[in-house]
């Protein structure tokens, strides 16, 4: 039996046909976008929880079966098959694995473009000690645009290269310069003979009076982690991107306000909130006393890093990096007390039907902090670290709508005010014009 092309809307006496599009995973989606024209309706969906916003080729998730794949490509297979992070940013930018030529221009471009202007690290010496690290950056990625402004439209296909390999770069470089500035330490530069991860690590912690050693683990590991990161389709942070973009605004800026989307504790923050709670219960001693929290509803305390607004069982990144925890720990022979903590809080949250019945499963956050905090990340720099790894997927998201001529975003809403009041032309006595 074919399926139908088109869907019937009845609306009293009227009836309008309304095609239905049909994904390459057979996803469908109603297509509304002559709702209005025809009917005068438009729907109503909060937080567009029930509403495709574009149509795009990048990413793939399936949240009733716990699939993720890059390009078509299972996230699984990519992290196998040992696939670093600079490789998996060609991939979505670009829409293939870089081969061997592709993979050393890239790289090179990479290292032409990690240099931040120098100009630019004056900035940092005007910020309060105190400041957030995901603001110091959101303004310093819409400088940018200021030092390189030659990304507009009628440069791109010549600049998008160059444009998405400084910032895929200088990000980088921005973020572990915001941290030796954070610690009072001298500025570590980027080297051209390191990779991209093991850049980051030398420029995060070396040091004149500690010479940092590079762990071929500690490289693996941040190239995992960043790659779980990479993209997850249309979330808060890359509707915004896609929303700002569809203004024509330059690259910089756009980037900028994805990162500010990313800063708030909803989206980026949630793995900062998990190794929270996990002090909590190491300190309490007591995960059935915790649990009991979470259930009591006139109790403010949550299960965090389990659940997923897509994801309805377990997030197929959760599963990697709970294998990457044990491996990673065994290799360097090293204990962490909350890693312990998380086994048997897993343990017992996947056993109890309060949980399960609601989905509540580990998602990527659960264990992401453990591990960058084992790489030394701070847990301040968490969130930095989410920004450094989402930027190839959102480079490729805005890369992809501007290609489609995309209309600038303008959704509609159901106006609950008060009544329009038009006055009369005799109403007003007072002579004012």
């Amino acid at each position: 039996m074919s399926s139908p092309k088109n869907a019937i809307l009845t609306i009293g006496n009227q009836q309008i046909e309304l095609p239905i599009i049909t994904g390459t995973e057979g996803e469908k989606a109603i297509d509304l976008s002559d709702l209005r024209k025809n009917t005068g309706f438009v729907t109503y969906d909060p937080s567009l929880m029930n509403t495709a916003v574009c149509k795009s080729s990048i990413t793939y998730v399936n949240g009733e079966k716990g699939i993720l794949c890059y390009r078509g490509i299972p996230i699984e297979r990519l992290i196998k098959d040992g696939v670093s992070f600079v490789q998996i940013a060609y991939l979505l930018v670009h829409g293939n694995l870089p081969n061997s030529s592709e993979g050393k221009a890239f790289s090179q471009l990479l290292n032409v473009n990690s240099l931040m202007h120098e100009d630019m690290r004056h900035f940092f010496d005007l910020y309060p000690r105190g400041a957030h690290p995901m603001h110091i950056l959101s303004t310093m990625i819409n400088a940018l645009a200021v030092y390189y402004p030659n990304v507009d439209l009628l440069s791109l296909k010549e600049d998008i290269d160059i444009s998405s390999a400084r910032l895929i770069s200088t990000v980088r470089t921005m973020a572990a310069f915001a941290y030796k500035k954070s610690l009072g330490e001298p500025i570590v530069y980027p080297r051209n003979d390191l990779s991209y991860c093991a850049n980051f690590l030398n420029m995060m912690f070396d040091s004149p009076v500690a010479p940092y050693h590079i762990s071929e683990q500690d490289v693996r590991l941040l190239n995992v982690l960043l790659i779980l990161h990479a993209d997850h389709e249309q979330n808060c942070s890359t509707t915004t991107v896609r929303t700002i973009g569809s203004a024509q605004v330059n690259l910089y800026a756009t980037i900028s306000a994805g990162i500010s989307a990313l800063s708030g504790p909803l989206h980026g923050g949630a793995n900062q909130a998990v190794m929270e709670m996990l002090r909590k219960i190491q300190k309490d001693g007591n995960i059935k006393k915790f649990f009991d929290k979470v259930k009591d509803k006139n109790n403010p305390a949550r299960l965090m890093g389990f659940g997923h607004r897509v994801y309805k069982t377990f997030d197929p990144r959760a599963r990697i990096i709970k294998a990457e925890c044990t491996r990673y720990f065994q290799e360097r022979h090293i204990t962490d007390p909350l890693l312990q903590v998380a086994f048997e809080l897993e343990k017992a949250a996947l056993t109890d039907d309060y949980f399960i019945s609601r989905n509540l499963y580990p998602n990527v956050d659960f264990y992401s902090g453990i591990l960058y905090r084992a790489l030394g990340i701070p847990e301040k720099m968490f969130t930095v670290m989410f920004a450094l790894a989402r930027l190839p997927g959102w480079i490729a998201h805005w890369r992809e709508m501007i290609g489609a001529n995309t209309r600038i975003v303008r959704p509609r809403q159901v106006y609950i005010g008060k009544k329009c009041r038009i006055p009369s032309c005799n109403s007003d006595k007072s002579g004012v014009n």
